[in-house]
């Protein structure tokens, strides 16, 4: 069980995120800059008395996830964009994640966002203590087939606990009899279903601006002395969470770029990639975040 006081920390951190993503998605309109709507959403967060748990994601058509824009980013969205809105918040480490889809000014994907939508509903309905992940993963397949497209078998939701954004749980979309793990009454998970017109598969891409700090062996014997200030000061400001390169930017300014390369290249921090259909297929995205129930779940986002 959660202690009370941190169950509702959990209860608002979600809804401070599903409120965020209702914003955010009523921003993403044709010429809109990228940048723009990830600051205000990021903004909006703080405002309402949460931090961000990971940079927005502003992920489109192919890219399934892992897009945050950059301080000086051009991007803009264009009508026919299908966007996965991924944001995420915290309350002194009590973490939701939440995620949606919209297309902008088209309505080619309305089947596919229904799709992702409704293979999420499946896997709330399916999820309580004890649940067989793999069949809760098979029944979500199914749903996203009965609208005749596939879902990403790579991709999966997660559990959360406190500073950690992928805590070791996965929740697929796929049936996976190797997954043993059964979710107990007190655990929090994000589930997010992803569907597709493609492959079904993920591939990695380019850098996604988007770094977490690095506690390998490799980032503890580094002798490099500035660089061991850097990555103590990107701890201090971040802790074990997601950052963005627009936040780096904050806190060094004009070098950042130089200081997360030369972080990256000594092992001390990671840059997530993007993350691609490997068919260029679109990819739609809806995720929640649930806290296990004796009886089912609670949805917080």
């Amino acid at each position: 069980m959660i202690d009370a006081e941190i169950l509702e920390k959990y209860r608002l951190a979600g809804k401070i995120a599903g409120e965020s993503r209702a914003y955010g998605l009523g921003l993403i309109k044709q010429g809109v800059k990228f940048v723009d709507v990830a600051n205000k959403v990021e903004a909006k967060i703080k405002d309402m008395g949460a931090k961000p748990s990971f940079p927005v994601n502003v992920s489109i058509n192919e890219i399934a996830a892992h897009y945050s824009p950059t301080t000086d980013d051009k991007l803009v969205f264009k009508k026919g964009d299908v966007v996965k809105l991924d944001v995420g918040t915290h309350i002194d480490g009590y973490i939701a994640d939440t995620a949606a889809t919209v297309e902008v000014g088209t309505k080619k994907y309305s089947d596919m966002i229904k799709a992702s939508s409704e293979g999420l509903k499946t896997a709330i309905e399916s999820i309580c203590p004890g649940a067989d992940l793999s069949k809760l993963g098979k029944a979500v397949q199914e749903t996203i087939k009965g609208f005749g497209f596939k879902p990403v078998d790579n991709l999966t939701g997660h559990s959360l606990k406190r500073y950690v954004l992928h805590a070791g749980m996965s929740v697929p979309s796929v049936p996976d009899v190797l997954n043993k793990s059964r979710p107990k009454v007190g655990d929090v998970l994000a589930i997010e279903p992803f569907a597709t017109d493609g492959a079904g598969h993920v591939t990695t891409g380019k850098g996604s601006n988007i770094y977490l700090c690095n506690r390998s062996i490799r980032s503890r014997i580094v002798r490099d002395n500035r660089a061991k200030l850097w990555h103590n000061r990107i701890l201090k400001n971040f802790t074990t969470l997601p950052f963005a390169q627009r936040w780096a930017s904050d806190i060094f300014d004009k070098n950042a770029d130089m200081i997360l390369n030369r972080l990256c290249f000594l092992g001390m921090l990671r840059h997530y990639p993007q993350l691609i259909e490997q068919r260029k297929g679109i990819v739609t995205q809806k995720e929640h975040t649930v806290i296990i129930t004796e009886d089912g779940c609670e949805v917080t986002t």
